[in-house]
């Protein structure tokens, strides 16, 4: 039941994201045909996409073979959005990938041209004044955090320095050293001639 909500919220978001825009069909064609595989440690059934020319069914089984198999975690996926990370995910070992690489780059590629309106993923179910007030919502969340946060380093950052201005440098902790060695001395010496005193009555 959880992967055939996984399998259809999945579908429904990739077709909005990937086969809306005219633009992207380009790109879209060399998927064409294409079967991309991801096997995710956290879950027991694969999540296959099957690429065609007007849209993309993803499904928890396939019994053909894979253009492409991924074998990732889910903290992994967030990064797929940028093309960049790919060859540094696969080197770090957080993706391994069996077979036609192309097919997870173009995937990649895609999902980078593709421009994700949080409230256009959301209006189909929630309509779009819901839609839009709550992205609003949680971007002035975001901003807030990032500015929160930012804040946060600034008087830490203030913290560190005013505490580095305040410790002794290297010259004050020799100088220190030196003037406790002197009072050590400076007492020894002195319990060594009240002992002569004390021994000369």
């Amino acid at each position: 039941m959880l992967m055939l909500l996984i399998t259809a919220t999945l579908e429904t978001a990739l077709e909005r994201l990937l086969y809306q825009d005219r633009l992207m069909k380009p790109a879209r064609q060399r998927l064409k045909g294409k079967v991309l595989r991801f096997e995710l440690a956290e879950l027991d059934s694969p999540v296959v996409l099957v690429f065609g020319e007007l849209r993309v069914d993803v499904l928890a089984a396939w019994d053909g073979p894979a253009d492409c198999t991924v074998k990732t975690h889910l903290s992994a996926l967030p990064a797929l959005r940028r093309r960049r990370r790919l060859p540094l995910l696969i080197k770090q070992g957080s993706l391994e990938v069996d077979g036609d690489l192309q097919v997870v780059q173009q995937f990649v590629a895609l999902l980078d041209m593709a421009e994700v309106d949080p409230a256009e993923l959301l209006a189909p179910y929630l309509g779009d004044i819901v839609a839009e007030g709550l992205t609003q919502k949680l971007h002035a969340h975001a901003r807030g955090l990032r500015l929160g946060l930012r804040d946060h380093q600034v008087r830490l950052g203030q913290t560190i320095t005013e505490e580095w201005r305040l410790s002794p440098s290297s010259l004050e902790l020799v100088w220190f050293s030196d003037e406790v060695d002197a009072v050590n001395r400076a007492g020894a010496s002195l319990v060594v001639r009240l002992e002569k005193l004390e021994s000369g009555r």
